[in-house]
């Protein structure tokens, strides 16, 4: 688990992530949080049902790179947002992140502050060099939570910006 001032983050099993795909409150109550009237977005869905699930099948190692990632609201005791990476570190040592924040919980910096929390973590996996997201030029705020946290941008198309942050640099900040 990874722990900043007011979250907590931390990585969901096969089972917890079926329970939060359906969204029926049974993961809250499994893990004792206050129950929340969000829905999943189809796409986010359909991304764990087509991508995170069957990657993290029977798999038990390298289990952080392939489930997707609660954070929670530690006053509220309420989910407030998620983010996955998208499979192990490739062979530069690379990994690419996705993210959101759940609607209601939107420009109150929890995603800056996850994202952060998580870099702080990812510095002591010496596998990880980089981290990769991935942003929609007209998406606002996710380019916000990059620049916030010193992704620099290394590619863009039509519709896209790519950024990434080398973990090396955080390494002086790991224990902090």
């Amino acid at each position: 688990m990874i722990e900043t001032d007011r979250l907590k983050i931390f990585p969901l099993s096969y089972k917890q992530i079926l329970k939060y795909k359906d969204y029926k409150n049974e993961l809250e109550s499994e893990l004792e949080l206050n129950r929340s009237n969000f829905k999943l977005p189809l796409h986010l869905r359909k991304m764990i049902e087509k991508k995170i699930l069957p990657q993290l099948a029977g798999k038990k190692e390298d289990f952080i790179f392939n489930t997707l990632w609660i954070i929670v609201d530690k006053k509220e005791n309420l989910i407030v947002g998620d983010f996955g990476i998208k499979g192990s570190p490739n062979l530069l040592g690379e990994i690419e992140m996705g993210y959101g924040t759940h609607y209601p919980f939107q420009n109150k910096g929890y995603m800056t502050e996850a994202i952060k929390g998580f870099l702080r973590w990812t510095s002591t996996i010496s596998e990880v060099k980089f981290i990769l997201a991935e942003t929609d030029k007209i998406n606002i705020a996710s380019i916000k939570v990059v620049e916030k946290n010193n992704f620099k941008m290394f590619k863009e198309s039509k519709n896209s910006q790519w950024w990434r942050i080398e973990i090396d640099i955080l390494k002086g900040d790991a224990n902090q």
